[in-house]
């Protein structure tokens, strides 16, 4: 046998990384930053698909290991995880590749006979394929959604009790699938696309998503290198849309990191002052910032600050793209489902309460306060507005401008759902202070 490849080294090292608290982005450049592209690629379906499809494997392997999974030394059920994932998930893997490689990963283990346990359940998996019998949907969709459909427990009746079990259904399906790479262009009128095509990138207009455009071949590295452009998806800059004419307004960003809303805003606005309390988050900005003035001047201020003691004047436009559990990016972020837990939906709502009252106070008479998440659960958005309104009786909501698609719902605040829009989930809400 030979050692195991450098990209599967990768792979469980991100897998370790998550396991102990990381994000998965982070995880994953850190390990595979020394990968060749094509490496790189193959590593980051792996770590990633792993993650995603993490409650169907473990419900496979479950049935094939003679320990409980819970038992196990974490790095082996790792390991397991990555082989199975080759051998019922992805295409171009010889099985007794990657059932080798998985001993070759396990021999590395402290643990005792890891290699051998590794060889005889996956062997027993390879034998097998996908017959192992999951929850029958029509009987049971919880079960189904939450071991085929891999997807926790809590979170699957959440919304089968909200929207009902085929439309959750839809939605762990959409979770389930390899997310899509999209743009937005900036700098006004310039021609992004005409750039873009000239660095080898080939790009789409989104239909519904004014700016938005899908990379439908070519390096996001050159298309970043070639025009003023953003890594957006269609549902962030939908939200950015929905702020309405912020033409010659200064605005004020109190939760920016990582700071596509603030420069697409700064597009249009007189000034953006995007503010984070994480300094490193707001990093990301800066370097994104310093990329963009290649092609332009960009009117945005950068500012290292705690927003619930926002220390400014008030302004024209406030954003509070508000911290929450992500529900609406899980595509994006195959960790977060597994990262999430109710108790941290009960702290991020008290959060936002603190974020939404002090965000009010920067509002100027007659401006604007845009509240956004990009999560699906209502404690976190509609409920939020609700009692923000009911004690601050200044503000209204207010109707913003016409989209397609039927993303404004009939109390006119934004609403992108995956499993019905195709994007990113996302919420927002337009509220405007009486003069």
């Amino acid at each position: 046998m030979t050692a195991p490849t450098a990209a599967r080294v990768a792979a469980l090292a991100t897998l370790r990384a998550v396991r102990e608290g990381e994000l998965a982005g982070r995880a994953f450049e850190a390990a595979s930053h020394r990968l060749d592209v094509r490496d790189r690629a193959w590593a980051q379906e792996l770590a990633y698909g792993t993650l995603r499809l993490r409650g169907r494997l473990d419900h496979m392997l479950a049935g094939l290991s003679r320990r409980p999974l819970e038992r196990l030394d974490p790095d082996i059920l790792e390991i397991l995880r990555l082989g199975a994932y080759q051998l019922t998930a992805m295409d171009g893997v010889p099985a007794y590749a990657a059932v080798s490689q998985a001993v070759e990963l396990a021999k590395g283990s402290a643990a005792r006979g890891a290699a051998g346990f590794v060889n005889g359940v996956l062997q027993s998996l390879r034998r097998a394929g996908m017959t192992s019998t999951f929850p029958d949907f029509a009987a049971d969709p919880v079960a189904h959604l939450s071991t085929w459909g891999s997807h926790p427990r809590w979170l699957v009746e959440r919304w089968v009790d909200r929207w009902g079990a085929d439309a959750a259904r839809r939605l762990v399906e959409a979770n389930n699938k390899r997310p899509e790479l999209y743009l937005r262009g900036l700098a006004g009128g310039s021609d992004v696309i005409r750039l873009l095509a000239e660095a080898g990138v080939d790009v789409a207009t989104v239909p519904g998503a004014p700016g938005a455009l899908h990379v439908r071949a070519g390096p996001v590295s050159a298309a970043l290198a070639a025009a003023p452009v953003i890594v957006q998806d269609p549902a962030a800059g939908l939200v950015v849309t929905y702020a309405g004419a912020v033409d010659g307004l200064v605005v004020a960003d109190l939760a920016a990191a990582p700071g596509g809303k603030a420069l697409a805003l700064a597009d249009r606005a007189a000034f953006v002052v995007a503010s984070d309390v994480s300094a490193g988050r707001l990093a990301r900005a800066r370097e994104n910032l310093e990329r963009l003035t290649a092609f332009g001047p960009v009117p945005v201020g950068l500012l290292v600050a705690d927003g619930r003691r926002p220390a400014l004047k008030p302004v024209d436009v406030v954003l509070l793209d508000a911290p929450c559990t992500g529900t609406g990016t899980l595509r994006r972020h195959p960790d977060g489902r597994w990262r999430i837990q109710p108790r941290d939906m009960v702290a991020l709502v008290r959060l936002q309460a603190e974020l939404l009252d002090a965000a009010a106070t920067l509002v100027r008479p007659g401006g604007l306060l845009l509240y956004s998440t990009c999560s699906l659960e209502r404690e976190e958005n509609e409920e939020q507005v609700k009692r923000f309104l009911a004690g601050q009786r200044q503000f209204e909501v207010e109707p913003g401008p016409a989209l397609a698609g039927g993303v404004i719902r009939g109390d006119g605040m934004l609403e992108v759902l995956p499993h019905e829009h195709g994007w990113d989930g996302a919420f927002a809400a337009r509220l405007r202070r009486r003069g």
